[in-house]
């Protein structure tokens, strides 16, 4: 059989469930040794015990202590997180930070995977960002985004306690992460619980004020981009291909959930958790490499 590298899920709550059945159904180079949270009655440790995983009502404490956990992922709150990181840097584990609270590097896997998976804590910015910094980057990438502002529609149904307690933290870290790592000069962000029923897709509406206009050059740049974030977020779609108006590009993304856990219109959740996993997956197989010799280098696979 081959080898894995343990890894934990810190906060059984949607994110961190919805994680942990993408982990036990598709990860090749990490094994889930332990799901923990502090509620006894959550939901996520029930499931995570019928499919046989060592789970806790201890929170961090028992990740901790357990040495052959090499990464954690941690799927609490921005403010939870903010205590766990330096915990989990003492212990010599890596943390994948679903969690708002920037503490680590920005990471998007389709624009900086590279520069920064060598880090031992990784920001997964926020699942707005996850739609949207690519788009910005791609425009920014073929003429220059001087503004751009992102409008992220999610049904009410797929805000968790954790995505509401944190909406301060989403709309600054998302108009951040616009302008540290899609490029843009200046951002903002804004965040909009749809309630309608039947409840809707995610759905991202970015406007950039480019300098340089070139039509033909944002149109190859973007499709590039989407098909980028395709090969980890299958239900990532562009609805609206590029509108160029004078200075202004407006650009439509839908993000589908897979289904496997969430319902599919939790677009927002699936895309954090498939980016988190294929993270995930470049840090084990570097530890893997180094335990047999190799170079250890976090290659890229997108």
């Amino acid at each position: 059989m081959k080898k894995k590298i343990k890894a934990a899920i810190l906060g059984p709550g949607n994110i961190g469930t919805d994680l942990m059945f993408k982990i036990v159904n598709r990860a090749r180079s990490i094994e889930l040794e332990m799901v923990s949270g502090i509620y006894g009655d959550s939901e996520g440790l029930k499931l995570a015990a019928q499919l046989g995983l060592k789970t806790s009502t201890g929170g961090i404490e028992p990740i901790l202590r357990d040495e052959e956990i090499k990464i954690v992922f941690d799927c609490t709150s921005a403010k939870a997180h903010l205590k766990h990181a330096p915990l989990l840097m003492q212990h010599g584990k890596t943390a994948v930070d679903l969690t708002p609270a920037a503490v680590g590097p920005y990471l998007v896997p389709a624009v900086n995977m590279q520069d920064n998976i060598e880090s031992v804590n990784v920001n997964l910015v926020t699942c707005g960002g996850q739609a949207t910094v690519p788009i910005v980057a791609a425009v920014n990438a073929a003429c220059g985004v001087e503004y751009a502002e992102i409008v992220a529609t999610i049904s009410s149904r797929s805000a968790g306690p954790g995505t509401r307690q944190n909406i301060d933290e989403f709309t600054q870290t998302t108009a951040d992460s616009l302008v540290k790592v899609g490029g843009a000069r200046r951002a903002k962000a804004i965040i909009i619980l749809n309630p309608a029923e039947p409840p809707i897709m995610m759905r991202n509406t970015i406007y950039c004020r480019v300098t340089s206009p070139d039509e033909k050059a944002v149109a190859r740049s973007v499709a590039q981009m989407v098909e980028k974030v395709k090969e980890y977020v299958p239900g990532y779609t562009m609805k609206l291909p590029p509108l160029l108006d004078g200075d202004k590009v407006t650009v439509m993304i839908e993000v589908e959930g897979e289904g496997l856990y969430l319902p599919r219109y939790a677009g927002n959740l699936d895309i954090i958790t498939a980016a988190a996993l294929g993270v995930g997956e470049r840090i084990a197989a570097s530890l893997l490499a180094k335990e047999t010799g190799g170079s250890g280098e976090r290659r890229v696979v997108q």
